[in-house]
């Protein structure tokens, strides 16, 4: 079965994601993701003398509406390494540009971001998401569904053809009156 073409259009926000094969750590001496995926797996692979695979699978992405939903995801991803226990404070993981913002002198190549975080934005990501955005964010992670208010979602979905993406999985239900 041919895979799904990538959707993507201009003028939009996609958060794209990409995962290590079996957690593996990949970026060892990484200061800005080592160029980018492709990149960093021919070098890692030279380096390493490694012919396995890196990354889990193929990169995932999905479109997020608007500022505030820019925002949730940020914090989602900001806070990883916390709700994994792997540090007490979010702003200690030094992959994380929340570590990296505090330290501009170390990464003069690091912009904010296109979206203003809050003043309070290090409080707001070391405080727990709430269970329904933590959800919302992975599935749209897993199925690649666009990530916004349900209207927006069903609109961007069809102009992308995602709709796939807001149906439930497998086949659909028999009528069990025939």
């Amino acid at each position: 079965m041919p895979r799904t073409a990538r959707a993507s259009v201009g003028n939009m926000c996609h958060h794209v994601i990409n995962r290590g094969n079996g957690r593996a750590e990949i970026f060892h001496k990484s200061a800005w993701m080592q160029w980018l995926m492709t990149t960093h797996v021919r070098r890692y692979h030279r380096h390493y003398h490694s012919c396995s695979h890196v990354w889990q699978g193929r990169f995932k992405a999905f479109a997020i509406q608007d500022n505030c939903h820019y925002l949730t995801v940020l914090r989602y991803v900001e806070s990883n390494a916390l709700r994994a226990n792997l540090v007490e404070r979010a702003e200690q993981w030094k992959w994380y540009s929340l570590y990296a913002l505090k330290q501009l002198d170390l990464f003069p190549y690091l912009v904010p971001g296109p979206v203003q975080r809050p003043r309070n934005w290090r409080a707001l990501v070391n405080k727990e998401l709430n269970q329904k955005e933590i959800e919302q964010i992975q599935i749209s992670v897993n199925r690649e569904r666009p990530l916004g208010d349900q209207d927006w979602i069903e609109i961007i979905a069809k102009k992308l053809g995602l709709e796939h993406t807001i149906r439930p999985r497998g086949r659909p239900r028999k009528n069990a009156d025939k």
